[in-house]
């Protein structure tokens, strides 16, 4: 065998492997999207169902069910959309239960051979949307069991992080809560999430750029005195941020460090030219870091008209910028975990080299050198697992109409106003008293 054959079979067979945990590929996310944008959920489905081992695997479920989970409540499919998000829930209360008891270690290989445990925003936002799935089935208290358990689940994870985390709370989660408390009419429940929902509002302005919501309708206990009623539309918009994975070289030579950026961690070339550079030269590791990619998406705002009454969506979860910055908090410590494990490659690495020439002459010993160091670059990949299905935004407006049949006619426009398409919700039946929600979806 050739020495460059040697190295591709060493890189192709540490690829195959971290291929099996890493979670769905990029091109397969991209093709996700496209199918999102198109509206064509049943397809979303479909592909996300046939591809559940190949690009999502055991380690992975939770991904599985919250992507599945999604489309299925973009679909209407709500019993379905509530069975799996249920499902990630449950995995992702296992292993947050896990992580809390396990004491911190260095994983040998990189962050993806570990179950992906889903990030905190996440299970608060599939909390939130199974508790819609269960209010569009017109099953208020298993809605409420749900706002209760999102509510349960942060408080939990505000004592754990001991207000070390910037992610706080879930504005949006809380406010959807005390939207379902208040229509049950548990005022003090109702309370409680609205003022955790305006505490939040307040950080999320400053972290994120959204603003508190001002709706401009009658208190909800006024309604029916005044012989209204309500609708909510959500409307959930744009693309998932992506993960991708930015990888730099810390190479030693006899008294020098030196850090050379090698930029996008690609799959393929950029992994072996990696791995070819750790080979020959013998003294470099790679560390692998995450970022997020915004893939781009037309529409930014939206309007409600109806016969009686006009608003504008307002923007209650900016779920991209929540997720960037929460990755930034996170990189500090995932770069030096990285760095640790990458060093702990490295010397594993010398020391087989070393134990092989010993034992069994030079030749050998460079030979053990170079495999080694080669496989330890090809396996130090960052982890780029996420929701890929759920939206960079979630808006919502509320009108108060009198009660009866109305068509609820959403308006879609970008960057410089122009508009990009609507859709008309007709014969929308809004009772006294009450509050009648719909959503609908947008993704190009």
């Amino acid at each position: 065998m050739s020495f460059r054959t040697l190295l591709r079979c060493c890189v192709a067979g540490a690829a195959v492997f971290m291929a099996a945990c890493a979670g769905p590929a990029r091109s397969y996310r991209t093709n996700l999207d496209s199918l999102i944008a198109a509206g064509n959920y049943a397809g979303a489905q479909a592909d996300i169902e046939k591809n559940k081992r190949a690009e999502y695997s055991r380690k992975n479920a939770v991904l599985y069910y919250l992507d599945l989970g999604m489309v299925q409540h973009d679909a209407d499919l709500y019993k379905e959309s509530s069975d799996n998000f249920g499902s990630a829930e449950r995995r992702m209360e296992e292993l947050f239960t896990k992580s809390i008891h396990r004491a911190a270690g260095t994983f040998l290989l990189n962050d993806n051979t570990t179950d992906y445990p889903g990030e905190v925003f996440e299970r608060a936002l599939a909390t939130a949307f199974r508790a819609l799935d269960y209010v569009f089935l017109g099953r208020t208290d298993d809605a409420l069991v749900e706002a209760r358990r999102v509510t349960g689940y942060l408080a939990r994870y505000n004592d754990y992080m001991q207000g070390k985390s910037g992610y706080k709370d879930d504005a949006f989660a809380q406010y959807l809560s005390g939207m379902l408390f208040e229509q049950d009419g548990d005022a003090d429940d109702a309370r409680i999430c609205y003022g955790a929902a305006d505490a939040a509002y307040k950080w999320y302005g400053a972290d994120y750029g959204t603003p508190e919501p001002r709706f401009g309708v009658p208190p909800y206990e006024d309604l029916e005195k005044q012989d209204l009623g309500e609708v909510v539309v959500l409307h959930y918009n744009g693309k998932a941020p992506i993960k991708v994975s930015r990888t730099f070289q810390v190479a030693w030579n006899d008294a020098v460090l030196a850090v050379n950026s090698s930029g996008r961690g690609e799959e393929g070339y950029g992994t072996f030219r990696n791995a070819l550079n750790a080979g020959i030269t013998g003294n470099a590791i790679t560390v692998a870091y995450p970022v997020y990619e915004q893939p781009s998406y037309s529409v930014v705002s939206s309007r409600v008209e109806t016969d009686s009454a006009t608003a504008d969506t307002q923007l209650m979860e900016d779920v991209s910028a929540i997720a960037e910055q929460t990755l930034k908090e996170k990189n500090a410590a995932i770069r030096a975990r990285a760095i640790a494990r990458a060093a702990i490659k490295y010397a594993l690495a010398q020391y087989t080299a070393a134990k092989v020439e010993k034992s069994a002459g030079s030749g050998l010993g460079l030979l053990a050198r170079i495999v080694t160091n080669v496989t330890a670059a090809a396996t130090e990949t960052a982890d780029t697992r996420g929701w890929t299905t759920v939206p960079a935004q979630i808006r919502m407006a509320i009108l108060a109409l009198p009660p009866g049949k109305h068509d609820v006619k959403i308006s879609f426009s970008g960057r410089n106003g122009e508009p990009e398409g609507s859709y008309t919700f007709k014969d929308v039946d809004v009772v006294r008293g009450r509050r009648t929600y719909l959503h609908y979806r947008t993704a190009y």
